[in-house]
């Protein structure tokens, strides 16, 4: 999965508290915490170089003494952790979640320090192994086969420079980047590694692509016009047929994905009859019940998806790039304003039940 680490595993420890003082009842200073505190442009890659040993220890508290009864509180302990981050237990119980720049969680406390009720023994602090889970947080998640020409598109609407190559495996770690508008907006699409038939079942690169979809607001599937296939064992899909298959790995691996907006970019306009390909493809995503026959039972979604925009283009020509832009922005728009507007409905029904 090349150098891109989206799972770390850590160990975390609190302070130990410090002595108390018996003679004249003096306390010790509680252990140091250890805290996960999330920043911009920081990766578990980066953390796991600065400390190889993955250990984050809290400071011991002062202990008790006749010029100060009570001892000072151990150092705590920060370990900057990028955005999008989930904090596992050993047990893979999700126990915290990081999203935004700032935002903080307790990973272990520190121990207390003696006092009468411990007979001035200071307290170990806690101690635990937990995963930093990442999972990439982006406006606009790009879902397609390999060989679709994701890498393409993105290095065409956006400033990012990934690998493009004519193999089907060209993207092997996720790539994120931003479209920028002439009024300064800006919106992230992460371009995640191809999925593959069987991805849900951690076939390929399975649930390393699929968690990043999680995070993403919407997805812009990207389809072959010409079809696509991964090799000469397995069977050739129409374009059709692997939005099909594309909506049922999202399903199986987690349904509430296929409930996300989507939008449709169908690439590859530039072949010879791209226009039949795709006035067929509009006719099957209009009755997509009279067509579910074309696939095996087993492969068939239980929700088809309803694409907000259907947009060809091509990333040779470069037509429809300007249009996709433009939709892509419009739709995100759109669920932001709705998302105000039920935010400020909740609100104002709380004032009417508090008054």
């Amino acid at each position: 999965y090349s150098n891109f680490i989206d799972d770390l595993r850590v160990y975390v420890r609190g302070g130990t508290g410090g002595m108390g003082y018996p003679n004249l009842g003096g306390e010790g200073g509680r252990g140091g915490d250890v805290w996960f505190v999330a920043r911009e442009r920081t990766t578990l890659k980066s953390i796991r170089e600065k400390y190889p040993q993955k250990r984050f220890v809290g400071g011991t508290g002062a202990n008790s003494s006749v010029k100060a009864l009570k001892g000072e509180k151990g150092k705590d302990c920060e370990v900057h952790v990028p955005l999008g981050i989930s904090v596992l237990d050993d047990d893979g119980k999700q126990i915290g979640e990081l999203n935004a720049a700032g935002e903080r969680f307790l990973a272990a406390r520190g121990g207390l320090g003696g006092s009468l009720a411990t007979n001035f023994l200071p307290c170990k602090g806690q101690r635990r192994t937990v995963h930093l889970d990442l999972k990439l947080i982006a406006d606009i998640g790009l879902v397609g086969f390999p060989n679709a020409g994701k890498s393409s598109l993105l290095s065409k609407i956006s400033h990012a420079k990934p690998e493009i190559a004519n193999y089907a495996f060209t993207t092997i770690q996720p790539e994120l980047g931003k479209i920028m508008y002439a009024d300064y907006k800006q919106i992230s699409v992460a371009d995640l590694p191809g999925l593959i038939e069987g991805a849900h079942a951690n076939k390929g690169m399975g649930h390393k692509f699929l968690k990043h979809v999680e995070r993403t607001k919407q997805l812009l599937f990207v389809v072959d016009i010409s079809g696509f296939q991964l090799s000469i064992k397995t069977h050739f899909r129409t374009a059709f047929e692997t939005i099909l298959l594309l909506t049922k790995e999202l399903e199986l691996y987690k349904e509430e994905l296929v409930t996300k907006p989507a939008l449709l970019a169908v690439n590859k306009m530039d072949l010879p009859c791209a226009k039949d390909n795709l006035d067929e493809l509009m006719t099957q995503l209009e009755n997509p019940q009279d067509f579910l026959h074309l696939l095996e039972e087993e492969m068939i979604p239980a929700n088809t998806l309803e694409f907000r925009e259907v947009i060809p283009v091509s990333t040779y020509t470069g037509e429809g790039i300007e249009e996709l832009k433009t939709c892509l922005r419009k739709s995100i728009d759109e669920q932001a304003e709705q998302v105000n507007a039920e935010y400020r409905k909740k609100k104002l029904q709380l004032l009417q039940t508090s008054k």
